[in-house]
């Protein structure tokens, strides 16, 4: 029954509503009663001022107090209900009663404690996610302060109610805070106390946004509640493959954890620490964060890096210690100071307060001294502007969220619905203003353009989150330049958009967008070019008429449109791409670095053909400055997980952020390439002396008209420094091909070393590691080259055997006494006078009956692809010593091409951007230790900082190199010889190497010293007729007119003949083994006898 003595209320409106509610005789009939008054609340034309003249909060305090349990009941059940009713907006005016609320929760009747539990709850699932720290801030301090253990598990299931969809991130972030007053409960000598805060620091550490670390929060939870735990938990993290952004909540749980770890007297435990804080801390991307969170650890790391008894264990200590330092963490340094809350709050105040017609002027907090007489109405205000200042902060100024829960619900309770949206919109344009004025960015230019997409979005990939709460608008006929950092996510954001996973973009139905990027680049195909296009299933509607002028208007002409797809060079297929981009009619193009493979007169076709796409918005990803300058009409740039808009091109837009300008120099101060030194070559002593030449080359692509490269000829030495360019299509990466092996010419030759080795980067980078995309970068070329020579060789065409050639190896050859035998395999190689001979392998027959064959021999008669692959085989092998496949060695070349360790070691390759997939294919072809190294277009989605290095890589590499590049800078900036190749026709200029070394043409001149006299070359290497213009000054081998008296002394030398060596003792020996054998076998056999010579 009711209390017969009701409590002493004070006089207000509503007291008689509340003696109804006291009065109620049943649960139900007091939430009736309350639902009643909150109903009246929620109809006032200003809800809060009539809550503040209510008294309400004195009421439920003076009932929580009272002895009456009804009214202890009502207490809980007036704050839940008009909560309720009232809605978001209405919680900041009750959160100085949770202290109150959570002392009720002691009570020994089950209702009041059922009220009072239900009442927090509203009050939680009111406040949005973006007023978690206040809320959590009151919660967390009401379990500090609070005695009675029941209201210690009321406040702990609160704290645990806080992880709601959406509140996830902001959770995360106050778990520093939150954490170590959770974990004092766990330390509680009551259980149910216990098992509550362990139940809320398990939910709580499940937002970490680290998934490493997520999988070991049950770990994480026992070694706070229990120091025993700590070693166990200590030891399975050792374990983790650490790959995920480690950020400022992930380190709130961890370093505690870390810290009382490097304090355990077992050095299993500290070695292992140190090993985590190792791996843990290499992913600290951000100064801040490391010397805000890591210093705790510097202290007892330095420690263990000086006494601890063990060497092994110092060392991973000091090794633990360089990482924490080069992350920025110090143990004597201040870290900066941490948000001044206060001030943000006081700063917001002074936007917000002369909106709100409120009357007080300088509202400073705690506002209860600036408003004394209206304390539901400042807790209010305090609490909302606490809630503003954190999306100022953070940037967020999503409407849905401002003109909703965060500010629209307090603005109309406190002025009406209509007033109040007019209030928080003008708050929130005043807070915008201010954030443009402080992080720049202009207003966009409204030229009355279609608005296509006006969403807020956030972009993440893996465990990083690239774009956060940001803008994306864009309009009818506008070209888009996306700016940003090499790997910040400008691919990644557009293929997003193609994917149709960026929330709230409109569907393809509503908004068709296509990506232009460099998929055909790796297609092979035989099918024609205007079949190719029609063969689209989106095309299919179209006529074949509408196909073939499209292609005409992009430079395809009738005869070209019949070409197979495979005769195309990366810049025509560019063209081929546009243009079934075209016809399948696109509202927003996606460029992704448009202008690879292009050269200058199709750069210039693109820009003039985008411009003149007046209803067609183009965004494009691009390292081109100029052609960013000639086409943008405006620039997208990320800032702070943010996209800011600048009207106009790349050159106004570094006007206004001039640190922009590093993202198109070609500067290598903040980027070093370095490459593995080139193996050495058996038998060449001379870095002039060539090593690969083409001898009249001609190649035609199948089904081509005509030939691709016609009677080309060139030769490489490993001094060699060779730019080849001309325009798209002329033949340049088919003369790379023929030289590489990839294909084989149809009229002329390719000699080589055998035992060069050779590294080739193909125009389609991505052509090499298509089929290993589920592979990390380590784990790719640990693959290749897990046999100890290159895999991919064997894919070559020179190295393929085809079932014809199969069957021509089929067949027997005569062996010594004329019995006809089938050569199974190559199993040796050695030095024969000036060229090789191969131990051979019969079908049938033991190894006592191997026989040595010469190389000449063994082309003659149809085994050259065999001969090629034992040769690339064995000087792959001659290598192997110095190359280490281990990961660590795999990951430390790959960084030294400027690939992270951790995304090269840990990230699968089909999250790797254009750039850092070139990078492993460079570090995959040096692996090796080549002699010549083939970079087919390496200027391709490399950024300028990228393309320093790797130029500064190249000059201090001692191997020869062959470029191909439309970029005139970076070709004449490392070439001294240039190879112009045009409509099929090679012409050479610059410096070239001398002839290679031939048996039919004695040379007359001597090489450099050391290198034996009379080595022959063949006669000079040329383009067809006498095309070749050699205009190099250089004194070399083979164009030194300037010396020619000192050649003639120096031809006379080399004419005279040498003085006849005297044998040794043992070559004596060995002569007489050799003719007493030769006799053995002519007397078993028969046949002619092979005379006795004295030259042999």
């Amino acid at each position: 029954m009711p209390a017969a003595t009701p409590s002493a209320l004070p006089f207000t409106p509503l007291v008689d509503d509340f003696q109804k509610i006291a009065m109620a005789d049943s649960n139900v009939a007091a939430k009736a009663a309350a639902d009643t008054l909150a109903l009246q609340l929620k109809k006032a034309p200003r809800s809060l001022d009539m809550l503040e003249a209510s008294k309400l909060p004195e009421v439920v305090k003076i009932w929580a107090e009272s002895k009456s349990g009804y009214e202890r009941e009502s207490a809980g059940v007036l704050v839940e209900r008009v909560i309720k009713a009232l809605g978001s907006g209405s919680e900041g005016a009750f959160l100085p009663l949770i202290p109150t609320l959570l002392n009720l929760a002691m009570d020994k009747g089950a209702p009041v404690r059922s009220g009072v539990n239900s009442a927090i709850k509203a009050m939680v699932k009111a406040a949005p996610a973006e007023a978690t720290r206040p809320v959590m801030q009151a919660l967390a301090r009401g379990l500090e302060e609070t005695k009675g253990w029941r209201s210690k598990v009321a406040a702990c299931k609160a704290i645990e109610e806080m992880v709601k969809p959406g509140a996830e991130e902001h959770v995360g972030e106050m778990l520093g805070e939150v954490i170590p007053v959770i974990e004092k409960s766990m330390h509680d000598t009551k259980a149910e106390v216990s098992a509550a805060a362990t139940k809320a620091a398990t939910t709580l550490c499940s937002t970490l946004p680290n998934a490493d670390v997520l999988k070991h929060v049950n770990a994480l939870v026992a070694a706070m509640a229990s120091p025993s735990n700590v070693p166990k938990t200590i030891k399975a993290m050792s374990s983790t493959t650490f790959v995920a952004e480690v950020t400022g909540p992930t380190l709130a749980v961890m370093v505690p954890l870390l810290t009382r770890a490097l304090k355990e007297r077992s050095t299993d435990t500290q070695r292992m620490t140190c090993i985590v804080i190792g791996n843990l801390v290499k992913l600290v991307r951000d100064p801040k964060i490391a010397a805000i969170y890591l210093g705790s650890l510097v202290t007892g790391v330095e420690l263990i890096a000086k006494g601890a008894a063990f060497p092994e264990i110092r060392a991973f200590a000091q090794t633990a210690l360089d990482i924490l330092h080069d992350a920025g963490a110090s143990a004597t340094a201040t870290p900066l100071p941490p948000r001044d809350v206060i001030q943000s709050v006081n700063e917001v105040l002074a936007v917000m307060v002369p909106h709100l017609d409120l009357g007080v002027e300088g509202a400073k907090v705690p506002l209860s001294v600036a408003m004394p007489g209206r304390p539901v109405i400042a807790s209010a205000l305090e609490y909302t502007a606490n809630v503003v200042a954190d999306m100022v902060d953070e940037r967020n100024f999503d409407d849905d969220v401002w003109d909703g829960k965060a500010l629209g619900g307090f603005c109309k309770l406190l002025l009406g619905a209509e007033a109040g949206v007019a209030a928080a919109t003008a708050i929130r344009e005043a807070f915008v203003a201010a954030d443009k004025a402080k992080f720049g960015g202009e207003e966009e230019i409204d030229d009355g353009a279609e608005i296509l997409c006006d969403i807020k979005f956030s972009l993440a990939y893996g465990g990083l989150l690239l774009l956060n709460h940001t803008n994306l608008k864009l309009r009818r006929g506008r070209r888009y330049g996306i700016c940003a950092a090499n790997g910040a996510g400008k691919s990644t954001l557009m293929k997003a958009i193609r994917d149709g996973k960026v929330e709230g973009f409109p569907t393809q139905e509503e908004l068709r967008c296509i990506m232009v990027e460099h998929a055909l680049q790796g297609e092979d195909t035989a099918v024609s070019i205007i079949d190719f296009i029609a063969s689209d299933p989106q095309l299919a509607a179209r006529k074949r008429k509408e196909i073939a002028d499209m292609l005409l208007t992009v430079g395809f002409t009738d005869e070209k449109q019949n070409d197979p797809v495979a005769s195309l060079s990366g810049g025509w297929k560019m063209k081929l791409e546009l243009a079934r981009a075209m016809l399948i009619g696109a509202d927003i193009l996606l460029l992704d670095e448009p202008t690879n493979h292009l050269d200058v007169q199709t750069v210039a076709w693109l820009e003039e053909y985008l411009t003149s796409l007046k209803d067609v918005t183009c965004m494009i990803v691009s390292h081109d400055s100029g052609f960013l300058d000639n086409v943008c009409t405006d620039i997208m740039h990320y800032e702070k997980k943010k996209i800011v808009y600048y009207p106009g091109n790349l050159s106004k837009f570094v006007e206004k952020v001039p640190a922009a300008k590093s993202y198109y120099t070609l500067d290598s101060s903040s980027i070093k390439f370095s490459f593995p030194p080139p193996g050495s070559l058996m038998g060449v002593r001379s870095n002039t002396r060539t090593i690969l030449k083409l001898a009249n080359g001609t190649f035609t692509y199948p089904g081509a008209a005509r030939p691709s490269l016609t009677n080309a000829s060139c030769a490489l030495s490993l001094s060699s420094r060779v730019g080849v360019i001309g325009p798209n299509g002329a033949g340049k990466s088919t003369l790379i091909k023929l030289l590489t092996g990839e294909t084989v010419p149809n009229e002329g030759s390719v000699h080589k070393h055998p035992a060069l080795r050779v590294g080739y980067v193909a125009q389609h980078a991505f052509h090499h590691i298509n089929e290993h995309l589920e592979k990390t970068a380590v784990q790719y070329i640990q693959w290749r080259y897990q046999d100890g020579f290159d895999r991919e060789i064997l894919e070559k065409s020179t190295r393929v055997v085809t079932k014809e050639e199969q069957e021509m190896m089929e067949k027997p050859i005569a062996g010594r006494n004329g019995e006809m035998r089938k050569i199974e395999s190559i199993l040796g190689r050695q030095k024969l006078k000036k060229g090789f001979q191969y131990e051979i392998k019969f079908k049938g027959f033991a190894h006592k009956f191997n026989v040595w064959m010469p190389r000449d021999k063994l082309i003659e008669l149809g085994f050259g692809k065999l001969v090629n692959q034992f040769d690339d085989i064995d000087s792959a092998r001659e290598g192997a010593g110095m190359r280490d496949t281990s990961a660590a060695a795999v990951r430390e070349i790959l960084e030294a091409v400027g690939l992270d360790g951790d995304i090269a070691q840990y990230n699968e390759m089909s999250g790797l951007s254009g750039g850092q997939k070139v990078k492993v294919v460079i570090a995959a072809s040096m692996i090796n230790r080549p002699q010549i190294l083939f970079l087919d277009e390496p200027t391709n989605f490399l950024d300028r900082e990228a393309l320093g290095g790797l130029a500064g890589a190249i000059k201090e590499w001692a191997g020869a190199v062959v470029i191909i590049s439309h970029s005139r800078e970076f070709v004449h900036a490392l070439c001294p010889e240039l190879w112009h190749v045009d409509k099929g026709i090679l012409t050479i200029e610059g410096k070239a190497p001398p002839p290679m070394l031939d048996d039919d043409h004695p040379s007359r001149v001597p090489s450099q010293a050391g290198t034996p006299r009379g080595a022959a070359t063949p006669a000079g290497v040329s383009t067809p007729g006498s095309a070749t213009p050699v205009t190099s000054a250089a004194p070399s081998a083979y164009n030194s007119a300037d010396e020619a008296a000192d050649i003639e002394k120096l031809k006379k030398l080399a004419l005279k003949p040498k003085k006849k060596k005297k044998p040794t003792r043992n070559e004596l020996k060995a002569q007489e083994e050799r003719r007493r054998l030769r006799k053995v076998n002519w007397l078993a056999y028969g046949g002619e006898r092979e005379p006795d010579t004295e030259d042999e």
